[in-house]
This record gives C-alpha cells, structure tokens and sequence, in this order.
C-alpha cells in the first residue's frame, strides 16, 4: 500500500494540482491617522513594496449627511504630497491599514471606516507607541478604533507593522 505522500505525487492525482499562485497581492492602503504614526508610516513605506501606497495626512470637509448617500469630501495626501480623494483610493483596495498611536482621536477612523464600509474593504488598525503610556490611554484609544476595524493590533515596535504588511502580502 503506497503512503499518502506516494499516492499524492503520482500521476493520477497530478490532474487535480493547481498550477498558478494562490492568490494575488493585495492592494493596501496604509494611512496614519497623526503626527506619531506618520513618522513610522514613513520608515515602514521606505522598503520595497509590491502594491501598497503610503498616505501620511488625512483631511475632511463635511460630515455625511444621514440617508443621503456619501456627502463626505475626504483627503489623503501620498508621501509626494500629492492629494488623493479618500473614496477614490478606498475603491481600488482590497485592504485599508489605519496606524494610530495612543491617544488619537477617532474621528479620522470614523470617517476612513465609512468609505471602507460602502466599498466592503475590510479594515485594519494598528496602534504604535504603547510602550510609554497607561493601559488606561491604551484602552480608550483601543475602544475608540474598534468600531471601524475588522482587525485591531497592537504592535510592539514600530518594526512590527512592516512584518504585518509582509505577512498580507503588501
């Protein structure tokens, strides 16, 4: 009796292989939600990605008008400085990654986490610069970000997230 090993490499079974990768890469869209995360997107953004665009400010006009569709003007700006349109970018993504440090409002998450919720792109947050501050700080900015996040993170060291965006095939 051949082992199961045997028995999966034989030429039988080779008609059931696959022959091409499992999956694409995604297209990820990083953005730090304040001054703390920007400077840790920036490093993150400077090793060699396959399809992730790095965005280090966000900036909004209006809140969106209840039952009225998306009213919402919403900007990210890429590490060019160009301005890029919030609900442009969240179309073309398979996945939003939100870096915040502790003690961020959410507000920026709210408003990311709508786009993403029109679109269905599922969502991301990772919290960075834990280390010095109170697990008190640490559990409002954790609760404040939970609503608009499917995944909630938190990293270690700022090393941490560039693992996260290799691990998601960034």
């Amino acid at each position: 009796m051949d082992s199961e090993s045997a028995r999966m490499s034989s030429a039988a079974e080779a008609r059931f292989r696959i022959d091409y990768p499992n999956s694409k890469p995604r297209v990820i869209k990083v953005i730090a939600l304040d001054a703390a995360s920007e400077r840790v997107v920036k490093d993150v953004a400077q090793r060699g990605w396959q399809r992730a665009t790095f965005f280090t400010s966000f900036r909004f006009d209006a809140a969106p008008r209840g039952g009225e569709g998306w009213s919402m003007q919403a900007w990210l700006s890429d590490l060019a400085g160009r301005t890029k349109a919030l609900v442009e970018e969240v179309a073309s993504a398979d996945l939003v990654v939100m870096v915040s440090s502790v003690g961020t409002s959410a507000r920026a998450a709210a408003v990311i986490g709508e786009a993403c919720a029109v679109r269905k792109v599922m969502t991301m947050a990772l919290v960075v610069g834990s280390e010095p501050r109170s697990d008190e700080e640490l559990s409002k900015t954790l609760a404040a970000l939970r609503p608009y996040a499917s995944m909630l993170v938190i990293a270690n060291d700022d090393e941490y997230i560039g693992e996260m965006l290799a691990a998601l095939r960034a």
